[in-house]
Protein backbone atom coordinates (compact mmCIF):
# COMPACT_ATOMS: atom_id res chain seq x y z
CA UNK A 1 0.00 0.00 0.00
CA UNK A 2 1.35 3.44 -0.90
CA UNK A 3 2.27 5.97 1.72
CA UNK A 4 -0.57 8.22 0.50
CA UNK A 5 -3.04 5.37 0.98
CA UNK A 6 -1.79 4.74 4.51
CA UNK A 7 -2.11 8.43 5.31
CA UNK A 8 -5.68 8.48 4.06
CA UNK A 9 -6.47 5.34 6.04
CA UNK A 10 -5.02 6.50 9.36
CA UNK A 11 -6.19 10.11 9.24
CA UNK A 12 -8.68 10.57 12.10
CA UNK A 13 -12.10 11.97 11.28
CA UNK A 14 -12.85 15.48 12.52
CA UNK A 15 -15.26 15.41 15.43
CA UNK A 16 -18.42 17.46 15.03
CA UNK A 17 -18.82 20.13 17.71
CA UNK A 18 -21.75 19.49 19.98
CA UNK A 19 -24.75 21.66 19.10
CA UNK A 20 -26.82 21.55 22.30
CA UNK A 21 -24.70 24.31 23.88
CA UNK A 22 -25.39 26.63 20.95
CA UNK A 23 -29.08 25.71 20.94
CA UNK A 24 -29.42 26.54 24.63
CA UNK A 25 -27.78 29.95 24.41
CA UNK A 26 -30.79 31.76 22.86
CA UNK A 27 -33.06 30.28 25.53
CA UNK A 28 -30.75 31.45 28.31
CA UNK A 29 -30.58 34.88 26.69
CA UNK A 30 -34.38 35.13 26.56
CA UNK A 31 -34.72 33.96 30.17
CA UNK A 32 -32.08 36.42 31.33
CA UNK A 33 -33.77 39.38 29.68
CA UNK A 34 -37.21 38.23 30.84
CA UNK A 35 -35.92 38.18 34.41
CA UNK A 36 -34.45 41.63 33.97
CA UNK A 37 -37.74 42.93 32.56
CA UNK A 38 -39.73 41.47 35.46
CA UNK A 39 -37.26 42.94 37.96
CA UNK A 40 -37.50 46.35 36.30
CA UNK A 41 -41.31 46.28 36.36
CA UNK A 42 -41.26 45.27 40.02
CA UNK A 43 -38.84 48.07 40.95
CA UNK A 44 -40.93 50.63 39.04
CA UNK A 45 -44.04 49.39 40.86
CA UNK A 46 -42.33 49.69 44.25
CA UNK A 47 -41.11 53.20 43.38
CA UNK A 48 -44.61 54.26 42.33
CA UNK A 49 -46.07 52.92 45.55
CA UNK A 50 -43.39 54.65 47.67
CA UNK A 51 -44.15 57.94 45.93
CA UNK A 52 -47.85 57.37 46.54
CA UNK A 53 -47.17 57.03 50.25
CA UNK A 54 -45.51 60.45 50.30
CA UNK A 55 -47.22 62.46 47.55
CA UNK A 56 -50.94 62.90 47.03
CA UNK A 57 -51.93 61.65 43.55
CA UNK A 58 -52.79 64.78 41.51
CA UNK A 59 -55.20 62.82 39.32
CA UNK A 60 -55.97 59.32 38.03
CA UNK A 61 -56.43 57.72 34.62
CA UNK A 62 -60.20 57.54 35.15
CA UNK A 63 -60.41 61.19 36.25
CA UNK A 64 -58.50 62.25 33.14
CA UNK A 65 -60.84 60.20 30.94
CA UNK A 66 -63.90 61.75 32.59
CA UNK A 67 -62.40 65.22 32.29
CA UNK A 68 -61.96 64.71 28.56
CA UNK A 69 -65.51 63.39 28.26
CA UNK A 70 -67.26 65.97 30.47
CA UNK A 71 -64.97 68.96 30.04
CA UNK A 72 -64.26 69.24 33.79
CA UNK A 73 -64.41 67.26 37.03
CA UNK A 74 -64.69 68.32 40.67
CA UNK A 75 -62.04 67.14 43.11
CA UNK A 76 -60.30 68.80 46.06
CA UNK A 77 -57.81 66.87 48.14
CA UNK A 78 -58.52 66.88 51.87
CA UNK A 79 -56.40 65.20 54.59
CA UNK A 80 -58.12 62.47 56.56
CA UNK A 81 -57.79 64.63 59.69
CA UNK A 82 -60.16 67.08 57.98
CA UNK A 83 -62.82 64.45 57.23
CA UNK A 84 -65.56 63.60 59.69
CA UNK A 85 -64.42 60.36 61.41
CA UNK A 86 -67.78 58.73 60.70
CA UNK A 87 -67.02 58.92 56.96
CA UNK A 88 -64.05 56.56 57.17
CA UNK A 89 -65.94 54.14 59.41
CA UNK A 90 -68.96 54.27 57.11
CA UNK A 91 -67.04 53.48 53.94
CA UNK A 92 -65.18 50.63 55.64
CA UNK A 93 -68.44 49.22 57.03
CA UNK A 94 -70.00 49.48 53.58
CA UNK A 95 -67.17 48.19 51.41
CA UNK A 96 -64.67 46.23 53.49
CA UNK A 97 -65.58 45.53 57.13
CA UNK A 98 -62.44 43.42 57.66
CA UNK A 99 -60.15 46.11 56.25
CA UNK A 100 -57.98 46.21 59.38
CA UNK A 101 -57.61 42.44 59.52
CA UNK A 102 -56.42 41.54 56.01
CA UNK A 103 -53.28 42.16 53.93
CA UNK A 104 -55.08 43.40 50.84
CA UNK A 105 -57.24 40.42 49.92
CA UNK A 106 -60.22 39.29 51.98
CA UNK A 107 -60.04 35.58 51.22
CA UNK A 108 -63.26 34.59 53.05
CA UNK A 109 -65.15 37.31 51.14
CA UNK A 110 -63.66 36.12 47.85
CA UNK A 111 -64.67 32.53 48.61
CA UNK A 112 -68.20 33.61 49.52
CA UNK A 113 -68.50 35.72 46.36
CA UNK A 114 -67.42 32.77 44.21
CA UNK A 115 -69.90 30.47 45.92
CA UNK A 116 -72.67 33.00 45.31
CA UNK A 117 -71.67 33.36 41.67
CA UNK A 118 -70.75 37.05 41.85
CA UNK A 119 -67.95 39.42 42.77
CA UNK A 120 -69.77 41.90 45.00
CA UNK A 121 -68.00 42.24 48.30
CA UNK A 122 -64.83 40.47 47.16
CA UNK A 123 -62.86 43.58 46.21
CA UNK A 124 -61.22 45.22 49.22
CA UNK A 125 -60.65 48.93 49.71
CA UNK A 126 -56.96 48.28 49.13
CA UNK A 127 -57.70 46.71 45.74
CA UNK A 128 -60.09 49.53 44.82
CA UNK A 129 -57.49 52.13 45.78
CA UNK A 130 -54.84 50.41 43.63
CA UNK A 131 -57.25 50.27 40.70
CA UNK A 132 -58.28 53.92 41.07
CA UNK A 133 -54.78 55.34 41.54
CA UNK A 134 -52.49 53.17 39.42
CA UNK A 135 -54.64 51.32 36.91
CA UNK A 136 -57.75 51.71 34.82
CA UNK A 137 -61.37 50.62 35.07
CA UNK A 138 -62.47 47.44 33.35
CA UNK A 139 -62.57 43.70 33.94
CA UNK A 140 -59.57 42.56 31.93
CA UNK A 141 -57.20 39.82 33.05
CA UNK A 142 -54.26 42.18 32.57
CA UNK A 143 -55.68 44.75 34.96
CA UNK A 144 -56.61 42.13 37.54
CA UNK A 145 -53.10 40.64 37.37
CA UNK A 146 -51.50 44.06 37.87
CA UNK A 147 -53.93 44.76 40.71
CA UNK A 148 -52.94 41.47 42.35
CA UNK A 149 -49.27 42.46 42.06
CA UNK A 150 -49.64 46.01 43.37
CA UNK A 151 -52.07 45.44 46.23
CA UNK A 152 -49.65 43.57 48.54
CA UNK A 153 -46.96 46.17 47.80
CA UNK A 154 -49.34 48.98 48.78
CA UNK A 155 -50.31 47.09 51.95
CA UNK A 156 -46.62 46.61 52.81
CA UNK A 157 -45.61 50.25 52.27
CA UNK A 158 -48.70 52.35 53.02
CA UNK A 159 -50.42 52.53 56.38
CA UNK A 160 -54.07 51.53 56.58
CA UNK A 161 -54.86 55.14 57.37
CA UNK A 162 -53.10 56.28 54.18
CA UNK A 163 -55.08 53.78 52.11
CA UNK A 164 -58.37 55.14 53.48
CA UNK A 165 -57.23 58.73 52.95
CA UNK A 166 -56.31 58.13 49.31
CA UNK A 167 -59.46 56.11 48.64
CA UNK A 168 -61.74 58.81 50.02
CA UNK A 169 -60.01 61.42 47.86
CA UNK A 170 -60.16 59.58 44.53
CA UNK A 171 -63.41 57.59 44.73
CA UNK A 172 -66.20 58.69 42.39
CA UNK A 173 -69.38 59.86 44.15
CA UNK A 174 -71.30 61.16 41.13
CA UNK A 175 -70.63 61.82 37.47
CA UNK A 176 -67.53 63.99 37.44
CA UNK A 177 -67.48 64.29 41.25
CA UNK A 178 -64.41 62.72 42.88
CA UNK A 179 -63.40 62.62 46.49
CA UNK A 180 -65.28 63.14 49.72
CA UNK A 181 -64.64 66.90 49.81
CA UNK A 182 -66.27 67.52 46.42
CA UNK A 183 -69.03 65.02 47.27
CA UNK A 184 -69.89 66.72 50.58
CA UNK A 185 -70.16 70.08 48.81
CA UNK A 186 -71.99 68.63 45.80
CA UNK A 187 -74.70 66.81 47.73
CA UNK A 188 -75.03 68.69 51.02
CA UNK A 189 -73.22 72.03 50.66
CA UNK A 190 -70.89 71.30 53.58
CA UNK A 191 -67.20 70.62 54.15
CA UNK A 192 -65.97 67.07 54.57
CA UNK A 193 -65.41 67.62 58.30
CA UNK A 194 -69.01 68.82 58.69
CA UNK A 195 -70.66 65.66 57.40
CA UNK A 196 -73.29 64.25 59.75
CA UNK A 197 -73.57 60.56 60.45
CA UNK A 198 -76.54 60.21 58.09
CA UNK A 199 -74.84 62.19 55.31
CA UNK A 200 -71.66 60.11 55.58
CA UNK A 201 -73.66 56.87 55.55
CA UNK A 202 -75.56 57.98 52.44
CA UNK A 203 -72.31 58.81 50.65
CA UNK A 204 -71.01 55.34 51.51
CA UNK A 205 -74.34 53.80 50.47
CA UNK A 206 -74.09 55.01 46.87
CA UNK A 207 -70.81 53.17 46.36
CA UNK A 208 -69.78 51.42 44.17
CA UNK A 209 -72.46 52.66 41.72
CA UNK A 210 -72.64 56.44 42.29
CA UNK A 211 -73.96 57.19 38.81
CA UNK A 212 -77.03 55.03 39.48
CA UNK A 213 -77.73 56.31 43.01
CA UNK A 214 -77.94 59.66 44.76
CA UNK A 215 -76.93 60.67 48.26
CA UNK A 216 -78.79 63.99 47.98
CA UNK A 217 -82.05 62.50 46.75
CA UNK A 218 -81.82 58.97 48.18
CA UNK A 219 -84.05 56.17 47.04
CA UNK A 220 -85.63 53.83 49.55
CA UNK A 221 -82.78 51.42 48.88
CA UNK A 222 -80.12 54.07 49.65
CA UNK A 223 -81.95 55.05 52.86
CA UNK A 224 -82.15 51.43 53.99
CA UNK A 225 -78.54 50.79 53.02
CA UNK A 226 -77.43 53.91 54.92
CA UNK A 227 -79.14 52.67 58.09
CA UNK A 228 -77.36 49.34 57.76
CA UNK A 229 -74.05 51.13 57.22
CA UNK A 230 -74.51 53.22 60.37
CA UNK A 231 -75.09 50.05 62.35
CA UNK A 232 -72.01 48.49 60.79
CA UNK A 233 -69.92 51.60 61.48
CA UNK A 234 -70.93 51.47 65.14
CA UNK A 235 -70.05 47.77 65.27
CA UNK A 236 -66.55 48.10 63.81
CA UNK A 237 -65.94 51.11 66.06
CA UNK A 238 -66.83 49.06 69.11
CA UNK A 239 -65.10 45.77 68.28
CA UNK A 240 -61.75 47.25 67.24
CA UNK A 241 -62.01 46.77 63.50
CA UNK A 242 -61.64 50.51 62.99
CA UNK A 243 -58.56 50.92 65.17
CA UNK A 244 -56.06 50.72 62.30
CA UNK A 245 -57.25 53.94 60.65
CA UNK A 246 -58.75 55.98 63.47
CA UNK A 247 -56.42 58.49 65.08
Amino acid sequence: MSKAGKARKTKPKAKAKPAPERRLRPLRWVMRWALRAVSAVFLIAVLAVVLGALINPPTTAYMLAEKRRLGAVAQTWVPLDNVAPIMARAVVAAEDANFCNHWGFDLPAIKKAIEEGGTRGASTLSQQTVKNVYLWHGRTYTRKAMEALLTPIVEAIWSKRRIIEVYLNVAEFDEGVFGVSAAAQHYFGVRADQLSDVQAARLAAILPSPQKRSAGDPSSYVRKRARQILEGAATIGADGRADCFQS
